[in-house]
C-alpha cells in the first residue's frame, strides 16, 4: 500500500520585500515621524484643535494630499500627535524615575521630572492641559486619546503612592485616590499661576506643596530640589 500524499502548505512563506520597497517604506515612515514632530510642535503652541494639513503641509514644504496620504484624517494626525506626546513624556519623566527605589524616593522621582518637564511647558505648551480645555465636551477618538494618556500617567502614580504605603514610608490608612488627586492639582495650579497670571515664584510654590502633602500623610523627607530644565522657568 502506498504512502499517503503529503498535506500541501495552507500558505507559502512570504517572499522578502525588495530592497527598493524596503527603502520606500523606511522613508514613509521617516517621513510621518518628521510630519508628526512638527505637528506636536505646532500643536503645544496653538492646540491640537489649531492643526490643519495645510498649514503642516507649508510647514514641511509637501503637497497637501502628500501630508493627507499618512494620516487620512485630521482626526488620526490629532490622535498621533497625543500618541508621540505621550511617549516623549514617559521616555522624560516615567522610565527614568524608576530608577529610583520603590517608595517615597521613587514618587519624588516621578514629581521632580514631572515638574522640570512642566517648568519648560510653561512657556511652549503642555497638551494633556490645553487639550483637555480643548475636548472636555467633546466625545470622540481624539478626546479619547487624550484622556486614555492622561489616565495612563495618574495610574504610575496612583502605583507608586501605594507603593510608599507598603513600604512603610506613608500613613497606611492614606487615600492614594486622594493625594493623587493633589498632586495633579499642584500641576493646574501651577499651569495657570505661572502660564496666564505670571504669577512670581509658582513653581517654588508647587514644590513647597508637594513637600507640605508628604508630610501631611506622613512622609518624613528633607525638601526636595527641582531638577534642572532646559529652559529657565518664570518665576
Amino acid at each position: 500500500m502506498s504512502a499517503p500524499p503529503k498535506p500541501r502548505l495552507l500558505a507559502t512563506k512570504p517572499r522578502a520585500a525588495k530592497p527598493s520597497a524596503a527603502r520606500a517604506l523606511q522613508k514613509g515612515r521617516q517621513t510621518k515621524a518628521a510630519i508628526v514632530d512638527a505637528a506636536l510642535g505646532l500643536a503645544t503652541h496653538i492646540g491640537l484643535e489649531g492643526l490643519s494639513m495645510g498649514a503642516l503641509a507649508e510647514l514641511m514644504g509637501m503637497s497637501k494630499s502628500g501630508v493627507f496620504a499618512h494620516f487620512g484624517s485630521r482626526e488620526e494626525l490629532q490622535i498621533s500627535v497625543i500618541r508621540e506626546y505621550h511617549a516623549r513624556f514617559e521616555q522624560e519623566v516615567f522610565y527614568p524615575a524608576l530608577q529610583a527605589p520603590r517608595g517615597v524616593a521613587r514618587l519624588r522621582a516621578l514629581f521632580e521630572r514631572w515638574m522640570a518637564r512642566t517648568s519648560v511647558e510653561i512657556d511652549s505648551g503642555c497638551i494633556y492641559i490645553s487639550g483637555a480645555v480643548e475636548f472636555d465636551d467633546r466625545p470622540g477618538p481624539v478626546r479619547d486619546a487624550l484622556a486614555s494618556s492622561v489616565r495612563t500617567w495618574h495610574a504610575a502614580l496612583k502605583r507608586a503612592i501605594v507603593q510608599c504605603k507598603e513600604c512603610g514610608e506613608l500613613r497606611a490608612d492614606t487615600d492614594e485616590e486622594q493625594m493623587l488627586f493633589e498632586i495633579h492639582g499642584l500641576i493646574l495650579a501651577l499651569h495657570y499661576e505661572a502660564r496666564f497670571l505670571q504669577t512670581p515664584g509658582s513653581l517654588t510654590r508647587a514644590l513647597t506643596g508637594f513637600d507640605h502633602i508628604l508630610q501631611r500623610y506622613g512622609a518624613k523627607v528633607p525638601p526636595m530640589q527641582v531638577l534642572p530644565s532646559p529652559s529657565t522657568p518664570k518665576e
